[in-house]
């Protein structure tokens, strides 16, 4: 997974103050405005007692529950730093539990695993009830989204909506699929997935471009969606859940490849580190553990991590702290434009579970 969303939050200096809390509004509770706002009271205190400024928590306060437009059950992710918000996103799912944070650091991890799978694809609901021939009176109403998930989940994608007589629907098909494959190639769409009536739908998948054909999915079900909510949103649930995007799973590949023969790959916290140290690594692979307490120090800057205080020291940085071992690695993969693949246990058990793809080795020494 590519990271360049965090950019703009390690452009500035810290401390941060790192939420995440359930925002949802269509819940059981009879007033969620006011049971968002008693969360948040909870959490502020929590910051506070952590030595969060005051006004980094007015600006927290101000980005907390302003998400008032997003239905369905959802989660804010808020970072604030000397009075300024520093980064607000939505959560496809409330977090496990409300936890708000104050440090060096902001503690974005529970947010990268709210973008993963970060799958690109495209959805197609079409909507005809009529007879199943080309002279039939009516029209056939064809809605598109085309987004990245699960985000679309909380963040609607670029959405089609078109309605064509059924009559011109042989040749607006033909229109409709090289229009769709525009689309799907500017996001490389790994699925095209298909819904709605089985003869109107048949038109369109038959004149789809031969590069597109391979890659859709036809699914059954309604297709309507919440306004503000992914288009056929519990039909993706069920296809892309506990699946990897292409990109992580090729990177996933290639790192495998590189261990089975001593390659460009390491495993293990202390190689991780060195190879982030000299700028090394393409990607990190990473065994999700929300309460590890592997630890790290770090240094102002994104490269400068040590497993120890002593070894942080030697190389000049006079500014120094520990921190959760995942905020510091997390911090270096976004300062070295490096990626960050989460896998699951279950599929590969990684040393400390921290592994790496290495951009180059280091030539062997001359004896």
């Amino acid at each position: 997974m590519r990271l360049s969303f965090l950019e703009p939050l390690y452009k500035q200096p810290g401390p941060f103050a790192s939420v995440y809390l359930d925002t949802s509004r269509d819940s059981v509770v009879e007033d969620p405005d006011t049971a968002i706002e008693l969360r948040w009271r909870h959490l502020r205190d929590a910051l506070t007692s952590e030595g969060a400024d005051q006004d980094s928590l007015a600006a927290a306060a101000e980005a907390v529950g302003s998400d008032t437009d997003v239905p369905g059950a959802h989660g804010q992710a808020v970072f604030t730093a000397h009075g300024r918000l520093a980064l607000l996103d939505e959560l496809p799912d409330p977090p496990a539990r409300d936890t708000a944070h104050f440090g060096t650091l902001p503690y974005t991890l529970p947010l990268i695993v709210q973008h993963s799978p970060g799958i690109p694809y495209l959805a197609a609901y079409v909507h005809y009830s009529g007879r199943h021939s080309t002279d039939a009176p009516g029209s056939v109403r064809i809605e598109a989204e085309i987004g990245v998930w699960p985000l679309t989940r909380v963040t609607p994608g670029h959405r089609l909506d078109e309605e064509i007589p059924v009559t011109d629907w042989l040749n607006a098909a033909q229109v409709m699929g090289r229009e769709l494959e525009g689309h799907a190639r500017r996001i490389d769409a790994e699925d095209v997935v298909v819904a709605g009536d089985v003869w109107a739908r048949g038109i369109l998948l038959r004149r789809l471009p031969q590069a597109l054909r391979g890659r859709v999915v036809t699914v059954d079900g309604a297709g309507e969606s919440r306004p503000g909510r992914a288009l056929l949103e519990h039909r993706l649930e069920s296809l892309f859940g506990g699946r990897m995007a292409a990109h992580d799973r090729s990177l996933l590949a290639a790192f495998l490849a590189e261990c089975a023969h001593d390659g460009a790959s390491a495993e293990g916290l202390a190689p991780a580190v060195s190879a982030l140290q000299r700028g090394q690594v393409k990607a990190l692979f990473l065994n999700h553990h929300p309460e590890s307490p592997l630890r790290l120090w770090a240094g102002p800057e994104p490269g400068q991590l040590a497993l120890t205080e002593q070894e942080l020291r030697s190389y000049g940085v006079q500014d120094v702290r520990e921190e959760r071992a995942d905020a510091v690695l997390t911090r270096a993969l976004v300062g070295t434009r490096a990626e960050l693949v989460l896998v699951p246990e279950q599929q590969v058990r990684l040393h400390e579970g921290v592994g790496v793809l290495l951009r180059y080795t280091e030539p062997e020494p001359r004896v």
